[in-house]
């Protein structure tokens, strides 16, 4: 009997073991990425001269989005025959570079996470957007896994604390701020409903807001575990969207678009559009 409780005790420490690693591994991942090898071979692109050319981005070394990633491309490519855009979905890092950045109007990070591309591809997009490129970012793609200053600064202008775990999706009224650019003022909702993952961030976001639900309104801790310093929100204003100028370019960033099922909420497909033509627009 005691070689028998002594074989229970050692399985279920094992077991213990095994999921305290589990979990440190995904934590780690979450917040860093896993080293991963940096594409360099530029790819052959097929780009017309003067087309309205977008880059789709989606390479992820952190935690994955995948339904969301898979459930966006059909949208974006049916968005892109609508508007007459030309599409390069890619999750290969080569194309970062001067030459082929400058084919592009504008580079979508869609949901991309971790660190994902070299110091040299890095430069090459900061250097994109400075001199009149387009940069925009989808949910994932602002959670702190980059660890790159520049775009911190420059696409997010706020730092990432964590998101909500209890629940973890709520829904919420999303509002439209006063003053916003027309592209986006003349074309969309005042107010709609979406169910996320609300991100929380430390700061309120250097750049002008375009959407932000009531912070009152939902339960933003973050509390799980070891971690007991994430429970608190932003406030009553939680920024959800937001843009910015940057040097002759301009970003654009929304924190919403944790799940496949945004893609189906005609609310959030047409953000997602009218942020294309006002990041491709002259």
């Amino acid at each position: 009997m005691k070689k028998f409780f002594k074989i229970l005790g050692l399985t279920i420490g094992s077991i213990f073991i095994l999921l305290v690693i589990a979990m440190a591994t995904f934590m780690y991942k979450v917040k860093n990425g896993f080293p991963v090898s940096y594409e360099t071979e530029q790819p052959s692109l097929q780009i017309p001269a003067n087309a309205n050319a977008v880059l789709v981005f989606s390479k992820t070394t952190g935690f994955r989005h995948g339904e969301s990633i898979d459930a966006s491309i059909p949208v974006i490519n049916d968005l892109a025959k609508k508007n007459q855009w030309t599409i390069y979905q890619t999750e290969e890092g080569g194309v970062f570079n001067a030459e082929q950045l400058a084919k592009f109007k504008l580079v979508i990070f869609n949901n991309s996470t971790g660190r994902v591309l070299d110091d040299g591809q890095q430069a090459a997009l900061e250097k994109y957007v400075e001199n009149g490129g387009s940069l925009m970012g989808i949910h994932g793609a602002g959670d702190d896994s980059h660890h790159w200053d520049w775009y911190e600064k420059n696409l997010l202008g706020a730092k990432f604390s964590h998101h909500p775990l209890n629940p973890q999706f709520q829904k919420a009224e999303v509002t439209m701020q006063e003053n916003v650019d027309s592209t986006f003022s003349t074309n969309l909702a005042k107010t709609w409903t979406n169910t996320d993952e609300w991100y929380v961030f430390f700061t309120q976001p250097e750049a002008k807001i375009l959407y932000a639900i009531d912070g009152e309104k939902i339960l933003p801790s973050g509390n799980m575990l070891w971690m007991t310093d994430k429970n608190f929100g932003m406030g009553k204003s939680h920024p959800v969207a937001w843009y910015k100028a940057v040097g002759k370019g301009k970003t654009f960033y929304t924190s919403m678009g944790h799940s496949k099922d945004v893609w189906a909420n005609p609310d959030y497909v047409k953000l997602i559009e009218n942020a294309i033509i006002w990041a491709t627009k002259p």
